[in-house]
């Protein structure tokens, strides 16, 4: 059986699909690697909803999704932007899943950090941003779960220079009743994340940076760094105060950064991770083993796929994942909020189904031919 595949040049291929999907083994607890995985929500079909209207969600296939990472052994990484925080999800969408998904964690047992911004706001005083931040962190404190303390568009609008970073970030890890992850989100992400630190210059945005964490090592279980430059997160990763994580949120080097070298490792948090779940998690138990050769003969073939969905510009590959989800039986549609279904073009999701089928993703490899054949339909492929 062969599926005829769109090429970018406006053609047509044929693809053979994989018969079976990868093999995974049950969801054993890790031991080498702290692994979160930025997991995506579920659109609610049926909503008569517009791209500026407040996003509806299909709670139970989203909190559904949510178990599946779980029960391979991943921690979900809840409420960032995976899950289209400030593409699709206002911070009312935002407040309810993290209620939502932390109560479900705490029924089953999983482990799950939320992300805290200051997306309720848009624009300001630096005042207002604290205020703003302040609120998130109690919610997610109250709900149980680790806070993640993510970039915010308020405060690159209005501080002024490293110094504005400095007391906001420092008041909020003051006040902070659990140690939380510093979320350094590179522009490639969000645009309007530019100067990020108080600074355009990488090199001095890394030392306002670790600055933060320097003086508030007691209250910084980790940082995350997406900035798709694995040697600055290694050299930032080699200053980081004793007992400070790094969690590599490099979807375009995670195997090398995760795998680490003699003078350290990253552990993880990625949104790749959302489609890649149970061969990741596969990846990490050998790992776990000491068999860092295993791990990358792993995870190494994931990363065509990883930089293929994560290419410029770079904040739809939501699209991607979403579309993977679909694919794999873990919705019922291809429906996103905000109408991002329509961020990608077609080219971009056959290459998608293709590097992910090789990679054995699909747990029912005939549904996902079925599912992308009726995409194809719609944008008259016929085959």
């Amino acid at each position: 059986m062969t599926i005829q595949l769109p090429d970018s040049k406006g053609g047509l291929r044929a693809y053979e699909p994989r018969p079976e999907p990868f093999a995974v083994t049950s969801g054993t607890p890790f031991t080498s690697r702290t692994v979160f995985s930025a997991a995506h929500v579920v659109a609610d079909p049926f909503a008569d909803t517009s791209p500026d209207s407040p996003a509806a969600v299909d709670w139970d296939a989203t909190l559904a999704f949510r178990r599946h990472l779980w029960s391979h052994g991943l921690g979900v990484a809840e409420a960032m932007d995976t899950a289209q925080r400030g593409m699709g999800l206002d911070w009312a969408g935002a407040a309810e899943l993290i209620r939502r998904s932390a109560a479900e964690a705490k029924a089953v047992g999983g482990r799950i950090a939320c992300g805290v911004g200051t997306d309720q706001i848009t624009g300001g005083t630096l005042a207002d941003v604290r205020a703003a931040y302040e609120e998130q962190l109690a919610l997610v404190e109250e709900s149980g779960a680790q806070a993640i303390l993510m970039a915010s568009r308020a405060l690159a609008a209005v501080a002024k220079g490293p110094e504005d970073y400095l007391e906001v970030y420092g008041h909020l890890l003051r006040q902070s009743a659990e140690p939380v992850v510093l979320h350094w989100l590179g522009p490639m992400f969000d645009p309007a994340l530019e100067g990020y630190w108080g600074s355009s210059d990488l090199d001095a945005a890394t030392d306002t940076f670790l600055e933060v964490i320097a003086a508030h090592p007691d209250k910084v279980d980790g940082i995350k760094v997406s900035l798709l430059e694995a040697q600055r997160e290694i050299d930032i990763r080699r200053r980081l105060p004793k007992g400070v994580r790094c969690y590599t949120g490099d979807d375009f080097n995670y195997p090398e950064l995760i795998a680490g070298d003699d003078q350290g490792f990253s552990h993880a948090l990625l949104g790749i991770f959302d489609p890649l779940g149970p061969l990741a998690a596969e990846a990490v138990r050998v790992l776990d083993t000491g068999n860092t050769a295993g791990f990358r003969e792993l995870l190494d073939p994931t990363v065509e796929l990883s930089r293929h969905l994560f290419q410029t510009p770079t904040r739809f590959y939501k699209t991607g994942v979403v579309l993977l989800a679909w694919l794999a039986g873990h919705q019922s549609h291809f429906t996103m909020v905000g109408g991002l279904q329509s961020a990608r073009s077609l080219p971009h999701f056959a290459r998608a189904y293709e590097l992910a089928d090789g990679l054995g993703l699909f747990p029912g490899p005939k549904l996902a031919e079925e599912r992308m054949k009726n995409l194809l339909a719609l944008y008259g492929v016929t085959q």
